[in-house]
């Protein structure tokens, strides 16, 4: 059995994994991660773009499919902004903003809106001019506090000085969440990229939905989809993780296929249409 499964090519497994998706493409979702999906991952994330190529399909896929959108853990405005494309949903900071196609105003979680003030003061006050020394870059999400060490000249001191942030955020009520060289301080509220498409899907006539991403906080997104899938709501779904060498080995363990890197997700576009 070993044997057979070593002939089949990458590119056919994904092509029957995604098939569910491609042969009822109006009543399908396709929902993607933005950065170290779409976007390769930048030392500074204000330099994240998506390649022309991807954007391309994107649009393509965009014509084609009964939902398209994008899963950020950035602002869902600042999400567009990204990609470029204002006909398709984008859902910011982690499920706690929807931003339906050509809406100007986001739609925000009423219980997640509430601590935003109480964020950027705690964010105001650890943020030092120590931690601006050693290049630990604060980012203001609204509800949701991000502080960022790639790049820093000494990684693991900001890491270090990060860690205390995350001690004193916890200290006062707040939940944090670790990714990629980048510490979050969030509502203690229930906030994830699965509730957020579940938002998304609510009322709408897909019955599939495909959603890549290559994060830990993607996990939330494959459980969420799977637990619409439970519950009855999709028929189908398929969950695609994105390697790289600071991607979570959970990830591909929770996945029903996984593509290489950014290209490896322009491949999968490009097989979707």
């Amino acid at each position: 059995m070993r044997a057979i499964l070593d002939t089949v090519s990458p590119a056919a497994m994904l092509v029957e994994a995604l098939e569910p998706i491609r042969s009822d493409p109006p009543h399908s979702a396709v929902l993607l991660d933005i950065d170290g999906t779409l976007a390769p991952i930048v030392r500074h994330a204000t330099d994240a773009h998506v390649p022309e190529a991807t954007r391309s399909l994107l649009i393509e896929i965009s014509r084609r499919y009964g939902v398209v959108g994008c899963v950020s853990g950035r602002r869902a405005s600042t999400a567009r902004q990204i990609v470029a494309i204002g006909t398709i949903a984008y859902i910011g900071n982690h499920g706690g903003e929807l931003l339906r196609p050509r809406a100007t105003t986001p739609e925000v979680d009423p219980a997640v809106a509430e601590w935003t003030a109480r964020v950027r003061d705690f964010a105001a006050h650890v943020y030092t001019s120590e931690l601006q020394r050693i290049r630990v870059r604060s980012e203001d999400k609204d509800a949701i506090a991000a502080f960022h060490w790639r790049g820093a000249p000494d990684e693991q001191a900001a890491a270090k000085a990060v860690e205390e942030i995350a001690r004193q955020a916890q200290e006062q009520g707040f939940v944090v969440h670790w990714g990629r060289k980048v510490l979050e301080v969030r509502p203690p509220v229930a906030l994830d990229k699965g509730l957020g498409i579940a938002a998304l899907l609510r009322g709408s006539p897909v019955t599939a939905a495909v959603y890549v991403g290559d994060d830990t906080t993607d996990l939330d997104a494959f459980r969420g989809l799977r637990s619409l899938k439970q519950a009855g709501t999709l028929d189908h779904a398929v969950c695609v993780a994105v390697s790289s060498d600071e991607a979570p080995p959970e990830l591909a363990q929770e996945a029903d296929v996984t593509v290489d890197g950014t290209d490896g997700v322009r491949g999968l576009l490009e097989a979707l249409l």
